[in-house]
């Protein structure tokens, strides 16, 4: 996908200055299906075609397209790569983010190694670890450096911190983090981190989704399967010791 400007986007069109959290986190779900059809050449689509592909339903999409402006033609639809940059846009997709990441174990090797950061806007610039034997430790291009030097990286211009460590470690690197001025945190330790109020965090934890997809997958067998499975009752005949597992 291009970042460079439609030629035709001559002036910002008005829109609504505040935007819901749930429509903020639709939009990259619109801009992934917008991107695949400008590479399939895609011109125009509807509402009703957009929000199939997004997954969505057609009047969520709407309502939330509508806090970006108007940019739809009636009879017409959307065209595919105007909103493609307005979405980009409202996204700060147009500029490049400068990331660090700090812890380079397995999570920290893979995120480092992500392509997909570099095509949506994202540089990792840094890679940091608290284990004297990586150090230096080539990854993704780039040499694994001390956390001891996670002030002067982010001095160096860091827009976003990503905390790929064990938990234990997990509040300290993002109290520093917050310290030397970052504000934005991608969190991927399995905890809770306390932030000033003016600090955005966000949290990928991969067992809690995994969890609620066996949540669903006890539900329907419970529907498929009836007295079949009696799941109310009674020791977990399908997952002995999940309850220690969520400890």
């Amino acid at each position: 996908m291009s970042s460079s400007r439609p030629a035709r986007l001559t002036t910002r069109q008005s829109r609504p200055a505040g935007i819901p959290d749930a429509t903020v986190a639709r939009l990259p779900v619109y801009l992934r299906a917008l991107t695949t059809l400008a590479e399939d050449g895609v011109a125009t689509v509807s509402s009703e075609e957009l929000a199939a592909a997004a997954g969505v339903g057609s009047a969520k999409l709407r309502k939330d397209l509508s806090h970006l402006g108007s940019y739809g033609t009636r009879g017409v639809g959307y065209d595919v790569e105007y909103l493609l940059y307005q979405i980009s846009r409202e996204l700060g997709l147009t500029q490049d983010w400068r990331v660090v990441i700090v812890g380079v174990g397995n999570l920290g090797h893979a995120l480092a190694n992500y392509g997909g950061f570099a095509s949506r806007g994202f540089t990792v610039v840094a890679l940091l670890d608290a284990d004297d034997a990586l150090i230096g430790e080539q990854v993704a291009g780039l040499a694994v450096r001390s956390i001891d030097e996670l002030e002067s990286v982010v001095a160096g211009g860091v827009h976003i911190g990503v905390v790929a460590t064990p938990a234990a470690a997990a509040q300290g690197v993002c109290d520093r983090l917050v310290a030397a001025g970052i504000t934005s945190v991608l969190n991927f330790a399995p905890c809770v981190l306390d932030v000033p109020a003016d600090v955005m965090v966000r949290k990928v934890d991969l067992s809690t989704e995994l969890q609620i997809l066996a949540f669903h997958e006890q539900r329907r067998a419970v529907t498929e399967f009836g007295e079949a499975l009696d799941v109310t009752t009674g020791p977990d005949p399908v997952a002995p010791g999940l309850t220690e597992l969520a400890r």
